[in-house]
């Protein structure tokens, strides 16, 4: 089966996020600029990756805050770089509320389960699933 657009943009911008965090928080376009060349031009899945990355980078206190307070005894700096970037993607798409809760909750246990530690999916899906609870969108 193939990967939906939306998917892989979301996929891209994990990658993103992760690559920006390593190498210190640069301006996402610069960080997007490298990984095109890596990755091909996909100009419709790297826009939307970039525009969803720039909007966590925006409010990456608020969405850390968040999650730290929906998961419970984790801190956000003991979580792996992976799981926090996931985190923080999918609570920017349950406050904007333009997918579904249950879309934004199971794509980002599907990036868990593509790139996080075996205990990632569970983890993500507990924390999401607490945050849209909190929210009153599920």
């Amino acid at each position: 089966m193939p990967i939906r657009p939306e998917t892989k943009s979301r996929a891209r911008a994990l990658q993103l996020l992760y690559a920006w965090e390593l190498l210190g928080e640069p301006p996402i376009p610069a960080v997007a600029s490298g990984l095109s060349r890596l990755t091909g031009p996909e100009p419709r899945i790297l826009d939307r990756a970039e525009e969803l990355a720039q909007g966590v980078v925006a409010e990456v206190a608020r969405l850390d805050e968040e999650a730290e307070r929906a998961s419970e005894h984790w801190r956000l700096n003991r979580m792996a770089v992976i799981e926090r970037n996931i985190l923080r993607l999918g609570i920017l798409e349950l406050q904007r509320g333009e997918v579904p809760p249950k879309v934004a909750i199971d794509e980002a246990v599907r990036l868990a389960h593509w790139f996080g530690g075996a205990r990632a999916p569970a983890f993500v899906n507990g924390v999401l699933d607490g945050i849209a609870h909190a929210l009153g969108r599920l």
